[in-house]
């Protein structure tokens, strides 16, 4: 076993660190035993230097498993960077030439970042199982959890996987997991005598604020009086595309401020541009959905705004953790108008197939298999592709229902709490908290003063007004959503 302090030097020789942040010690001691391990480490507390620390302690590669190919660039990138020339993501961004080569000198590299679809290609599992893994690093693991059953079910073959590689060490990464999600992941990922080392979701160094907004122009006009008034830079979220692109013009036009949107519909080369100017501190204010953030490296985030509540209090944990990563004094505001979440429930029934749905396609499967169906139908065709009974696929997504509905539930019931907001949420993780201030939330008729938090706005952003008349003829047009 490695002291602590040959560990420590490590750290100061590799990485330039003195010290090793909230948790990652922990882990890495764990990993170093040999220990499957799933670690809950706040947002902000560095957990991908965990597996790059084992991957320079060890022999063999390491593999990540990532959700978004924005997400695996931009680390490629930073460790390329770094000076880890053997790194490489694995995801459909490359061609059919591009993912050969790669495939054949899978050992040659030392980190490889791949998508959980990408993963569960039989070649490429093939040519994993030929070389020496010393690390099966899942990372964003509430992953497994949000997305497994109905929006990425690819998530769903990990269990078969590890074990399909030899059950290499595993480590699991997330900043947010109550301890049924926990217990969920576990059962997912099938792993025995999994170590679960979990940290406080607490980040007390960014403020909470709850408005209850009576309609949808005050809502814009909060906003724009929130981005004027608060510190930059910061994140706005929404749960329409539409919604983000609207108001991203809408600020660009009534501000100085340099304001981009940021979603699925934006080509992989403009967001990945967006997301660099963002962290290099030229663009202000980013209007994005929940596409924006993982991984993101940028620790001066003074606000985030959710323009849309939320689907759940997982997410709204992780995406409210983007602010205040230096331990700087941030602030998160959740504007909801009543019946917000009628927009949520709308997403569930979206992306949760039917039973009359799911009794079509079983009944016309010979015709249904090769067709092009749409996303529902892909579903549906995965689990009858996989082998499961229509009893069983119903059960699923009926069960993926009710956990969606209970979620969404969990999160209208946090925005109309009367008390402590930090303390319900917390409670949510099966945290206790009792030390409410001025500082803490909005809740309990607390006053939260940006000027005591030091986060007013030095700058006049809000422009003259010419145009104002103009964008309130439009304002329901634009906010339709």
């Amino acid at each position: 076993m490695i002291d602590d302090i040959s560990l420590k030097s490590n750290l100061k020789k590799w990485f330039g660190y003195a010290e090793f942040r909230s948790g990652q010690l922990d882990v890495i001691k764990a990993l170093i035993q040999k220990e499957d391990t799933l670690a809950v480490l706040p947002t902000g507390t560095g957990k991908t230097l965990i597996y790059q620390y084992m991957g320079k302690l060890n022999e063999g590669t390491v593999i990540i498993v990532s959700p978004l190919i924005s997400l695996m660039q931009d680390q490629v990138d930073r460790m390329r960077f770094l000076g880890e020339k053997r790194t490489i993501a694995l995801n459909s961004s490359l061609n059919w030439y591009e993912k050969k080569k790669i495939t054949k000198n899978l050992a040659s590299y030392k980190y490889i970042y791949i998508s959980p679809e990408m993963l569960s290609n039989d070649e490429i599992l093939d040519n994993l199982k030929k070389i020496n893994i010393s690390l099966f690093v899942v990372d964003e693991a509430h992953c497994i959890n949000q997305w497994g059953p109905d929006f990425r079910p690819e998530y769903l073959n990990l269990k078969r996987i590890i074990s399909f590689l030899g059950s290499p060490l595993t480590l699991l990464l997330t900043a947010t997991a109550s301890n049924e999600v926990i217990d969920d992941i576990k059962n997912k990922i099938g792993i025995v005598n999994l170590n679960v080392i979990k940290y406080s979701a607490n980040r007390p160094n960014i403020a909470l604020d709850v408005e209850i907004i009576d309609d949808r122009n005050e809502k814009n006009e909060r906003l724009l009086s929130l981005v004027n008034e608060v510190k930059k830079p910061g994140i706005i979220y929404f749960s329409s595309k539409k919604v983000a692109n609207s108001v991203c013009r809408w600020l660009n036009d009534q501000t100085n401020l340099s304001v981009e949107a940021y979603h699925s519909d934006i080509d992989n080369d403009s967001r990945y541009k967006i997301q660099h100017q963002f962290i290099n501190d030229k663009i202000d204010v980013i209007c994005a959905t929940s596409a924006f953030g993982m991984g993101i490296d940028k620790d001066n985030i003074r606000f985030v705004i959710h323009y849309h509540m939320p689907s759940n209090l997982e997410s709204y944990v992780q995406e409210m953790g983007r602010a205040g990563r230096d331990g700087e004094q941030s602030i998160s505001y959740i504007l909801y108008r009543e019946k917000d979440e009628v927009l949520q429930y709308r997403f569930i029934d979206d992306a949760i197939p039917t039973e009359d749905m799911i009794d079509f396609f079983y009944r016309n499967s010979k015709s249904l298999l090769k067709a092009n169906l749409d996303e529902k139908g892909d579903l549906v065709r995965y689990y009858f592709e996989k082998g499961y009974e229509l009893d069983e696929t119903k059960s699923i997504f009926y069960n993926r229902r009710n956990e969606l509905i209970a979620s969404l539930n969990d999160m209208v019931e946090y925005v109309h709490s009367n008390g402590c907001y930090r303390q319900k949420l917390l409670n949510h993780f099966n945290e206790d908290f009792n030390n409410h201030d001025n500082q803490c939330c909005n809740g309990m008729q607390t006053e939260l003063k940006l000027d005591h938090m030091n986060l007013i706005s030095t700058n006049k952003d809000i422009k003259s007004g010419e145009k104002k008349e103009k964008w309130q003829n439009i304002i329901q047009s634009l906010f339709s959503n």
